[in-house]
């Protein structure tokens, strides 16, 4: 009887699945899903995929650091994540934003194969390449302590303290270490909008959720390519639209959970569809 009683505890793998029913939940998911396979059996990408997943980094963070309200050309961004152009030493505020938002999504390349094997790590790591040049040195890598406030993302709220921190961040990282059993476009939307609205960082947070997000998606092999740009996705209906999607997820309701989920695979749809312009531009040669 007492086995049978330990058989029917849920896991984090069935709770997750549970969401997937939710209203209108599966059906963006498996447009996502199909989107993925889709590119994946692009024809550029049989041999070319580092070129291609290149690229979509550079975009990728582009995108992202856009959501954070700091824009930059293109063309520049490209430049910088390659070392043809050299960081301002004494970059503006903006420039701070883009670095940050090119570190971190570079840095996602790195993570890949820690990000659901040793997720603390692989966060202490993408909040180094977000924020190691923003803030003291004993501010990186680490969640709030006492005293410690976030100031990003204030029209979701006031950041919770370091106490809800602690507890939000494990149930992060449990999330990833059962990331291989249970649906990936789930576990990555969550753990992008527990991030965001937790904000277990001084500074940083919006690019480490988007970064963890682009890892899972890749590590999970939804999109094992990493050519799919999701941050252009998540800013196709514009910054209000991301913002809302993240409030709707805070609420805690079933339908605004819904809704962050569904955002999230429509994100991915766009995504990998950027993703297929870049690998046409691979194939005949016209990536710039």
């Amino acid at each position: 009887m007492a086995n049978s009683r330990l058989r029917c505890v849920p896991t984090i793998a069935d709770s997750l699945i549970s969401l997937s029913t939710l209203p209108g939940v599966a059906e963006a998911t498996d447009a996502a899903r199909q989107a993925c396979t889709t590119l994946r059996w692009h024809q550029a990408l049989r041999r070319r995929i580092p070129e291609a997943a290149a690229e979509s980094r550079v975009r990728g963070a582009r995108a992202s650091a856009v959501l954070d309200g700091a824009e930059m050309d293109l063309d520049l961004v490209r430049d910088l994540m390659r070392g043809a152009t050299a960081w301002p030493e004494t970059p503006d505020p903006l420039e701070e934003v883009v670095q940050g938002a090119a570190r971190v999504t570079a840095e996602t390349e790195n993570i890949a194969s820690m990000v659901i094997s040793a997720p603390s790590q692989a966060l202490a790591r993408v909040h180094t390449a977000a924020a190691g040049h923003l803030l003291p040195e004993s501010q990186i890598g680490r969640p709030r302590q006492v005293g410690e406030i976030s100031r990003e993302f204030t029209d979701l709220g006031p950041a919770p303290d370091e106490t809800v921190v602690r507890q939000r961040l494990s149930g992060i990282v449990e999330l990833l270490l059962n990331a291989r059993d249970a649906p990936a476009l789930v576990v990555a939307a969550l753990v992008h909008a527990e991030i965001a609205t937790v904000r277990p960082f001084v500074r940083g947070n919006g690019l480490v959720a988007r970064a963890m997000e682009r890892a899972v998606i890749q590590a999970s092999g939804l999109d094992p390519t990493g050519v799919a740009v999701v941050e252009l996705g998540h800013g196709a209906g514009g910054g209000a639209a991301y913002l809302g999607a993240l409030a709707a997820y805070g609420s805690g309701t079933p339908q605004g959970v819904a809704l962050w989920l569904t955002h999230c695979a429509q994100a991915v749809v766009a995504g990998a569809g950027e993703g297929g312009r870049i690998a046409d531009a691979v194939l005949v040669g016209r990536l710039t």
